[in-house]
């Protein structure tokens, strides 16, 4: 899923060409494979005794792997994948560009052990973080403006962004508010593991219904969004608009209807995984933009 993000934001949203021996992308997206690999092996290290009670079939830390050896592989990944971050940046010519990866990394490590435990905190960190992969890979392959060599040029140069920007905020939104809404989901499908262990998050705290609002009302807003988008962006594009509706906006407003009579822990499941569908759906969706 992160892969084909990397590959379609590279393609279709920055519009550069992918050869087979583009060096820089590559380095950048085993960056951020081995960092994302990492984030899920410490949170699963985090997270044992809360997956023995919601999903012990899911459990592989100290039943298949040793707890040792996961720490190994994680900071073995972790410092792969940031060495590989600073020297694609320092190919970019520009070495703050590592700032991205020890800031994923830290907020990765911190979301698993203390974050995830605060309502609502940890629900945004990760979104951001999904946004994140879009928006890095836009920086990379993004001409600076400030290369032109005179001021029409640079104009000229900043009005050619304006279509790419416009895509690149939709789906950054897009990537944010539905990985929010699944967040809050999955908290409520593994109450009864966070709250053997004390954690904070939503459902613990307001209680299940009163969470699934809440995800009903961001819902209400996205599908909003959608909706404008639709009509305002995608009205001119017969084959983007009609794949958005049949892939994205249908599939959305069923998770809505569904989400409202939601009550036992296979409900919250199979609405998580309509949404990791809806999301993944919405990215292929970047193919269109690029025909």
């Amino acid at each position: 899923m992160v892969l084909l993000t990397l590959v379609l934001t590279k393609y279709a949203i920055t519009n550069s060409f992918i050869t087979l021996f583009d060096f820089q992308f590559t380095l950048l997206s085993i960056s951020i494979l081995f960092i994302t690999a990492s984030g899920y092996i410490i949170n699963d290290i985090f997270d044992v005794q809360a997956d023995i009670i919601n999903k012990p079939a899911k459990v592989f830390i100290d039943t298949t792997i040793p707890k040792k050896k996961a720490y190994i592989v994680y900071f073995t990944l972790s410092i792969l994948g940031f060495l590989l971050g600073i020297y694609a940046s320092y190919i970019k010519g520009n070495i703050s560009y590592s700032l991205f990866f020890i800031s994923t990394i830290i907020l990765l490590f911190w979301y698993s052990k203390s974050l995830k435990r605060i309502a609502f905190i940890g629900n945004i960190v990760v979104s951001f973080l999904t946004a994140l992969t879009i928006f890095i890979v836009f920086v990379f392959e993004l001409e600076s403006v400030d290369t032109a060599s005179n001021i029409f040029e640079a104009i000229v140069n900043f009005l050619k962004l304006i279509p790419t920007t416009i895509a690149l905020l939709c789906y950054l939104i897009f990537a944010f508010s539905i990985n929010l809404i699944r967040e809050i989901i999955k908290d409520t499908e593994d109450i009864k593991g966070d709250y053997s262990l004390k954690m904070k998050t939503l459902p613990i705290l307001i209680g299940i219904n009163r969470t699934k609002n809440v995800a009903l009302f961001i819902s209400a807003f996205v599908f909003l969004f959608l909706v404008f988008i639709l009509k305002e962006e995608l009205i001119h594009f017969q084959l983007l608009f009609w794949y958005a509706i049949v892939f994205i906006i249908l599939p959305f407003a069923w998770f809505i209807y569904k989400l409202n009579s939601a009550k036992t822990n296979s409900n919250f499941s199979r609405l998580s995984t309509l949404l990791k569908l809806i999301m993944c759906f919405g990215i292929l969706s970047m193919l269109f933009i690029k025909l």
